[in-house]
């Protein structure tokens, strides 16, 4: 396979990885080296010491040649994962596979694979390079087309893998008493980009191009090194940078004959910016490296104070250490209401190294389980309330920290009943997002060792049980449930026995028995008014409603749906409410209004999609799939049935039918192929599933009569989304990118993102072609050039 020029139409390749917000310096050669390995070779690994850009190369590749691989190209972020055994697991959530767990994860995740065209790129490998190997094998003796390309310190070490060593950036040639502007080198280059960064203005001149020239050589080329002294320019001048650096690296490097020099290098280089620190910024950063994927002001706060850190010290503390480039605020965050910060992994390391020197580490990570504890205990809390958005989007970007606390309670064996009822508080987390399945892992391990009768045993119980429901793993549910049923009537815990009332439902729903579903129901309605719980009685009332539907019962399901409503609206609730519209919209598409089901359907998908409940998002998708076919929309329905296939690799749970309208789904299907004919119909869910996820939201979202009509004949149509032409305007308008974050209420990130497949995608570089473009779309028809001319 040529990764460089091969391309295929079966779809189009969904982007996965980061957008660069630094400009991308030389290793022509090195990005061209890669490249060829991968066309001879399924697995490469780029080696080189920390700082030397592993990453930031493997990215770029993927980026270059994303096109040859119509399956996708992903990022799987390893640095932050420390139990080997969630390594396959990882890959599942990355690669957005919906999971499940009754089935061993590799099997999940070959069976994915097997038929894809896709690149993997597996970054920072070496603190799991044994269980890496190993994955890897399997993975591309049981998937052809599959490419790996992996970052590591050190080779994975398996016959068939090819390596390329990374070396520093090219250096000034130091013979040369005064080089060309092109021949001091890719280092010097970086250096002068990254400066003119943090001091506008800068540029190597005849008169600081020797000192520049010279740091860069001390630093051998490596660009860590180089950004971190980059940013030494807000105070010092060049010249006085270089005489520190000289006086710095004579007293810190290491005599070790063991350590190459470029690791001498850098390791000085890091001690140096840790010698420029206060003693209270060493001990924030030490302590800092203790979270596993960022921070922010208030974790900083409650995990890192105390012990020679006032509280209100942090703030100033945290200012200081990003103005050093130790801490880095993560901008891709910015729809979160407060900023994050993270470490480079080479720079976290370091912290943990002086952690674990100054004898806290062990309460440190105490600490760090304690707040994330409260915070999961808070979810619970505030999960049925006006607050409940807001602590799902303060939780998604914590993943990696809630798995480090969760690891933490698991190790210590006195803290096993701590962790389960962390992960059972976290049960709504799970639920709403593509973690299913490693949200059964963690409660299976705390099921497997609290095994004593107590009201959190049989809280975990039913809440695993409902998670297994969802992915059809019955058996496992049922057993989970008389065991929950047992201890709950055994401890007179009225909770307990009104949550195994409404899963039992469902379970009797999925094989039939709606009836039986019914009066279940109605046994968890009254429990749970007895209890005071409003969230399981609105849950049940979802239920009920959806059942009776299925009976018939239009009343009763119209009225059960609005009772939902009420008590949701009462608590000023949006999550289960959601739910509750999407019920009413099947009922109301059962009724022959489809116009008014396909309204409720998308308000309860715009709500699920703010807050990522991919659950939701695709039962929405496939009422909206029946009440498009069942009005002759099949061009629609038929694209949608392509978007379904997008939601469905990230996750792949019961759908809707297991209520039994299982039939609704598959003649949707067939009316649809039959009315389009096999080729056009084939072609309609192509186009739909080679949207992007954020793109095929936007066209589910968009009004019918836009996103569902055929183009016009006389105009070529637009490549772009609804949401891509809303944006392109707003560009016309001369909105900047903050501007129309602001006017679209969306994270300015993702303005970016669009802007960027928007130029892509017409072929522009700059805004101002946007515009023209824009100018002449929008020109009447009866002037000299047609739209788009």
């Amino acid at each position: 396979m040529n990764v460089v020029t091969s391309t295929s139409s079966r779809r189009r390749e969904v982007p996965r990885l980061p957008i660069e917000v630094t400009s991308f310096v030389g290793r022509r050669h090195e990005v061209a080296e890669v490249k060829r390995l991968l066309t001879t070779g399924r697995v490469v690994t780029l080696t080189g010491v920390g700082g030397v850009g592993k990453t930031r190369l493997a990215l770029r590749v993927a980026a270059d040649v994303r096109r040859a691989f119509p399956d996708g190209v992903w990022l799987v972020e390893l640095a932050g994962l420390q139990n080997p055994d969630l390594l396959v697991r990882s890959l599942i959530d990355a690669l957005e596979i919906g999971d499940r767990s009754s089935r061993p994860a590799i099997e999940v995740l070959v069976d994915h694979l097997r038929d894809k065209q896709a690149l993997v790129v597996l970054d920072n490998c070496e603190h799991l390079v044994d269980d890496c190997a190993v994955l890897a094998q399997t993975l591309v003796r049981s998937a052809s087309e599959l490419r790996i390309l992996a970052t590591s310190r050190q080779v994975l070490g398996f016959t068939g893998e090819q390596t390329l060593a990374v070396p520093p950036l090219s250096l000034p040639d130091a013979g040369m008493a005064r080089p060309s502007a092109g021949a001091s080198g890719e280092a010097v280059r970086l250096f002068a980009e990254r400066a003119g960064d943090v001091l506008p203005g800068f540029a190597v001149t005849d008169a600081n191009r020797e000192a520049v020239e010279r740091i860069c050589l001390h630093l051998d080329g490596i660009p860590l090194g180089i950004e971190l002294a980059a940013v030494r320019l807000r105070a010092l001048s060049v010249e006085q940078l270089l005489a520190r650096l000289d006086n710095r690296f004579q007293l810190l490097a290491t005599r070790s004959q063991a350590v190459v020099p470029r690791q001498q290098t850098l390791r000085g280089l890091i001690d140096w910016s840790y010698g420029l620190c206060t003693e209270q910024e060493r001990l924030l950063w030490a302590r800092t490296s203790v979270f596993a994927c960022g921070l922010d002001l208030e974790a900083a706060e409650e995990v890192c104070s105390g012990d020679g850190i006032d509280r209100d010290e942090i703030m100033d503390l945290v200012s200081g250490l990003v103005d050093k480039s130790v801490l880095a605020r993560d901008d891709h965050l910015s729809s979160l209401p407060a900023a994050r910060y993270r470490l480079l992994e080479t720079i976290r390391q370091y912290g943990r190294e002086q952690l674990a020197a100054s004898g806290q580490e062990p309460e440190l990570r105490r600490r760090h389980r304690d707040y994330f504890r409260e915070k999961a205990t808070q979810l619970r809390a505030h999960v049925f309330g006006p607050g409940q958005a807001e602590w799902f989007g303060r939780l998604r970007p914590e993943h990696a920290n809630l798995r480090l606390a969760l690891e933490y309670c698991f190790a210590v064996p006195d803290e096993v009943e701590t962790g389960l009822g962390m992960a059972t508080d976290l049960f709504h987390y799970w639920i709403t997002g593509t973690y299913l399945g490693e949200g059964c892992h963690w409660i299976n391990q705390g099921l497997a060792a609290v095994t004593g009768p107590s009201e959190l045993r049989a809280r975990a119980l039913w809440a695993n049980s409902w998670l297994r429901i969802i992915q059809t793993d019955i058996r496992a549910a049922e057993e989970m449930l008389r065991e929950a049923r047992a201890l709950g009537e055994r401890l007179g815990h009225e909770p307990a026995l009104a949550y195994v009332a409404l899963c039992s439902g469902m379970i009797a729903m999925y094989r039939g028995n709606t009836e039986s579903a019914v009066a279940l129901y109605e046994q968890a309605m009254a429990r749970h008014r007895g209890t005071g719980d409003p969230m399981g009685l609105a849950l049940a009332l979802v239920w009920l409603c959806l059942a009776c539907s299925l009976l018939g019962d239009s009343p009763r399901a119209i009225a059960a749906g609005e009772d939902c409503l009420a008590v949701c609206d009462a608590h000023g609730e949006r999550w289960v409410r959601t739910y509750a519209l999407m019920a009413l919209a099947v009922e109301t598409w059962r009724q022959g209004d489809g116009r008014r089901a396909a309204a409720l359907a998308k308000e309860s998908l715009r709500f699920q999609h703010s807050i990522d409940d991919l659950l939701g998002v695709r039962f929405n998708l496939e009422v909206l799939i029946w009440i498009a076919a069942g009005e002759g929309r099949f061009q629609r329905a038929a694209e949608l049935l392509g978007v379904l296939q997008t939601i469905r690799r990230r996750i792949d749970v019961m759908p809707l039918e297991y209520v039994h309208v299982l039939r609704h789904y598959d003649e949707s299907e067939s009316r649809t192929r039959e009315a389009l004919g096999g080729a056009a119909f084939g072609a309609a869910v192509r186009r739909g599933a080679g949207l992007s996820y954020e793109e095929a939201l936007d066209y589910v979202l968009a009004e019918d009569a836009v996103a569902g009509r055929p183009p016009a004949q006389d105009a070529p149509p637009s490549p772009l989304t609804p949401r891509e032409m809303e944006i392109a305007r707003l560009i016309a308008q001369g909105m900047s990118n903050k501007e129309i974050a602001a006017s679209l209420v969306i994270a300015q990130r993702t303005a970016e993102g669009h802007v960027e497949h928007i130029l892509t995608k017409l072929g522009f570089n700059s805004r101002t072609q946007i515009a023209v473009w824009i100018g002449e779309l929008d020109r009447p028809p009866d002037e000299e050039h047609p739209p788009g001319g």
